[in-house]
């Protein structure tokens, strides 16, 4: 006979939450013999202080060890994985540092679990289980029956009465034991994981940190590849871009004998080329330049400053490099300010400070022009805004109508 599919799962469902419960019954009565010593042995000898301090040290050892076999419980039996709480230990041992690592770690939470919970979850396992024993002898009450002498049998039972009875209630309360033991089994993990494992802001903030993690890595790896593209470019395509310059500039020069019309598209075809050159010179400039990777920001801002059309003030007051997605975020943020000020702010001068106080690089770029910028309407100061918000910085603009316009970036610097 082919037992369904949907019996089978339920079947094996039951047996695991009934076995997942009987296994926790020792674990959650473990320190009932300790507090009923204590109990006792206070009463008998009316030494508290001795009993207390004895007890309450037998429950300080035996909980960790208790927490860690309700884990391997709850991961083995049910696959339900109840997160370790391991706050770092303070470096300088206060009463500050203590107090708020002890808050971290929450004992307490442990200890009323195994010390005034435990017994109650026990109690509510070992009647679950009764209900299933009763619920089982009942099923197979003809069964077992039949082992009985036929005079106790047909007195006892009842024949043709009690043993149906017993059979009917018995499937009746067997069919109710699956959804029983597995409401009692999904009680106990989110007790356990409430009370032996971290608190719902812990889990929130570690899931923060594992989130500004992965978006630090990944901010290096699209900087990384942002580097690679530069170099490509740089040692690929403008190379090949150059050698059909020279080409196309010797072609010109060596062959007098050209026709006209020949000469004129060769030479517009050199002039593009140039063209080309100058614009990829612009675009690697603008990924990532050699130079910020090989000398630093001070460096690369000095040859950004030189190349800017309009006279450019530049400070640059710099303990020692900062780290290179800062560096990058830093520049990249300059030269878009710089460029919206020569191309639509018309104006005459610029001034740029980077500074470093404390751990927060300061950049600041100021020009005369004609104002009235607006992050918030979706243009170029949009992108800088997200640009400086990826390290978790701080991105402000100031800019009137007639001018001046200041552009102000805080990125957090520390290693």
């Amino acid at each position: 006979m082919t037992i369904p599919a949907g019996l089978r799962r339920t079947v094996l469902r039951a047996r695991r939450d009934t076995g997942f419960l009987a296994a926790g019954v020792l674990p959650h009565l473990a320190l009932v013999p300790v507090w009923a010593w204590a109990a006792a042995t206070a009463a008998r000898t009316g030494n508290w202080l001795l009993t207390v301090s004895v007890s309450a040290a037998l429950v300080l050892l035996g909980t960790p060890v208790l927490t860690a076999v309700q884990r391997a419980r709850h991961r083995v039996l049910i696959g339900v994985d109840v997160p370790r709480l391991t706050p770092t230990a303070p470096e300088r041992r206060t009463w500050a540092s203590t107090a708020r690592w002890l808050a971290a770690t929450r004992p307490w939470r442990k200890t009323g679990y195994h010390l005034l919970l435990g017994p109650l979850l026990a109690l509510l396992e070992l009647l679950v289980l009764a209900v299933a024993a009763v619920c089982l002898a009942g099923v197979t009450a003809y069964a077992w029956s039949w082992a009985l002498p036929a005079g106790i049998r047909q007195d006892w039972f009842g024949y043709l009465t009690q043993l149906p009875a017993y059979t009917a209630a018995g499937l009746l309360v067997l069919r109710a034991l699956p959804w029983t033991a597995r409401a009692v089994a999904r009680a106990e993990a989110r007790l356990a994981s409430g009370l032996l494992g971290p608190s719902r802001a812990q889990r929130l903030q570690e899931r923060v940190d594992q989130l500004a993690v992965s978006r630090t890595d990944l901010i290096e790896a699209v900087d990384a590849e942002r580097r690679r593209i530069e170099r490509d470019l740089h040692d690929g395509t403008q190379q090949r871009l150059v050698s059909l310059a020279v080409n196309l500039g010797l072609a010109v020069a060596t062959r007098p004998d050209l026709p006209g019309d020949a000469r004129e598209v060769i030479a517009r075809a050199h002039l593009e080329a140039k063209e080309a050159i100058a614009e990829l010179n612009d675009l690697v400039r603008g990924l990532h330049p050699a130079v910020l990777e090989d000398r630093g920001l001070d460096a690369a801002l000095s040859g950004l400053a030189a190349r800017t059309p309009l006279p450019v003030r530049l400070r640059v007051d710099l303990e020692e490099r900062v780290a290179p997605d800062v560096e990058s975020v830093a520049y990249f943020v300059i030269s878009e300010a710089l460029t919206n000020a020569t191309k639509h702010a018309d104006a005459m001068r610029a001034d740029v400070t980077v500074s470093q106080i404390g751990e927060v690089l300061r950049v600041r770029v100021t020009d005369d022009g004609l104002g009235g910028a607006d992050a918030a309407v979706g243009t170029g100061l949009t992108g800088l805004a997200k640009r400086v918000g990826s390290l978790d910085g701080a991105f402000h603009v100031s800019s009137p109508v007639g001018g001046p316009t200041t552009i102000t970036a805080e990125l957090p610097c520390a290693r």
